[in-house]
This record gives C-alpha cells, sequence and structure tokens, in this order.
C-alpha cells in the first residue's frame, strides 16, 4: 500500500507488480504518480513531459545559438561561392 503524495489517498499497488521508475495514476485525484522506492512502496509525483521539453531548450544557452547561427551563415557563404561562374 502507497500513498498519494497529492492527495494523501491510500493507493493500493503490489509492490511485485511495479518496478522504479513506473508510472501510474491516482484513482482519486488522477496525478501522475512515478515509482521512486519499492521497498517499502514510495510513490512521488512524475515529472510533467512539458517540463522536460523545456529542460532540453534550457541546455542550449545564448552563445550556442549564436554559435549555431554563425555555422549556418557560413554554409550559407560557401553556397554562393559554389555559384555560377562567368
Amino acid at each position: 500500500m502507497a500513498t498519494c503524495p497529492e492527495c494523501d489517498a491510500e493507493i493500493e499497488v503490489d509492490e511485485f507488480d511495479v518496478d522504479k521508475g513506473d508510472q501510474l495514476s491516482c484513482p482519486e485525484c488522477g496525478s501522475n504518480l512515478e515509482v521512486t522506492g519499492l521497498s517499502p512502496l514510495e510513490l512521488d509525483l512524475a515529472p510533467d513531459e512539458d517540463d522536460e521539453d523545456e529542460d532540453e531548450d534550457d541546455d542550449l544557452d545564448d552563445d550556442d545559438l549564436d554559435e549555431v547561427d554563425e555555422d549556418e551563415d557560413e554554409d550559407a557563404d560557401e553556397d554562393e561561392d559554389e555559384g555560377w561562374e562567368e
């Protein structure tokens, strides 16, 4: 038996049927939960998928974005140089 960290409802989960990292939903409040411990069974709120996307975007800082822009500009200049010769 585990407790929902959001609404404190008791959730009946067989600890032999789940693994650490598994996700489930609270039947009372509908929160997405993640199994964080097995003995005793512990549940925590699962990370939102939107948060993961934002974290990936945060990995690139402004300097990295400038480097990407410069690389694209260099590629464009090279394409122009390889153009038609008269």
